[in-house]
């Protein structure tokens, strides 16, 4: 099996992002997804900037992750009511960010955004979840206006409330960016089982590992890629069954010089393990 290997980019207002994909270049990487939390990005002097940076490298974005305004804390306290359109005091307005991402995608010529939706419920009578579901129906019908794509990014829902969540949408421009570690640090499933849920929907994925919580108010540890608890060989390889053909996207959360040297040794270890797999 051969999927190409790219890496995620955070792009700041201050990001050089020439220097950034020729750095992407050197790492023998093939492409990249956009992280953007600053709508200020969103615009069409920004979006000059990204297609000038492209044309010069000659590289491909295969999606823009769009972030939102608001508060957002990443543990199991204040996560469930910051993080996401599931908080109802911050849906509106994030979804108007995240057409204002699709807005700059297309501008660049990217057809697919991700996010974190949040912390989904798992009962669907909820009022949270209704809620939740008729905001995403709305963005994909703005979405799909433009032949793009919505993907959750997986993490803080289970897998079946997840594949819930697409059915309720209902909408056929829905998929997943599946991260191979973020089911782990949420304590929400093992990775590689939640293929056999939702893996027919995958269509982007963060190359990630980690370990699973062991605290009840903080979320697990991120580790390099293949000192984490996630199995990724495997899951490489049940990706290949599952006939995914697309990008196999590393991404460290971490900065400097550590970052550079875990991305090109998952990237070998991607190498490997496609060569192992055939």
């Amino acid at each position: 099996m051969q999927n190409s290997i790219g890496v995620q980019i955070v792009y700041k207002t201050t990001t050089d992002l020439d220097k950034e994909l020729k750095k992407a270049i050197d790492m023998e990487l093939e492409s990249c997804q956009l992280c953007i939390w600053d709508e200020a990005i969103f615009s069409d002097e920004y979006a000059a900037k990204v297609n000038e940076a492209v044309q010069n490298n000659s590289f491909k974005i295969t999606s823009v992750w769009a972030g939102w305004g608001g508060p957002r804390e990443w543990n199991f306290t204040y996560g469930p009511s910051t993080i996401g359109l599931v908080p109802a005091a911050y849906r509106d307005a994030r979804v108007q960010a995240l057409k204002k991402a699709a807005d700059f995608a297309e501008k660049i010529g990217v057809d697919r955004i991700v996010t974190h939706v949040g912390f989904i419920p798992e009962n669907p009578d909820s009022p949270d979840f209704a809620g939740t579901v008729a905001a995403l129906r709305h963005l994909c019908k703005y979405l799909k206006a433009k032949n793009q794509y919505f993907l959750f990014e997986t993490g803080q829902e289970t897998p079946i409330t997840l594949l819930r969540t697409i059915q309720a949408i209902g909408y056929e421009n829905v998929g997943i960016n599946f991260d191979t570690a973020n089911l782990l640090l949420y304590g929400k499933a093992n990775p590689l089982d939640a293929l056999d849920v939702f893996g027919q929907y995958v269509m982007e994925t963060h190359i990630k590992d980690g370990f699973y919580p062991t605290d009840g108010m903080l979320l697990g540890k991120e580790a390099p890629v293949g000192e984490g608890r996630a199995n990724i060989r495997a899951i490489v390889k049940k990706l290949g069954e599952l006939g995914y053909t697309g990008t196999l996207t590393i991404e460290r959360e971490i900065s400097g010089e550590q970052q550079i040297k875990d991305i090109i040794m998952a990237r070998d270890l991607l190498r490997e393990w496609m060569r192992e797999l055939g």
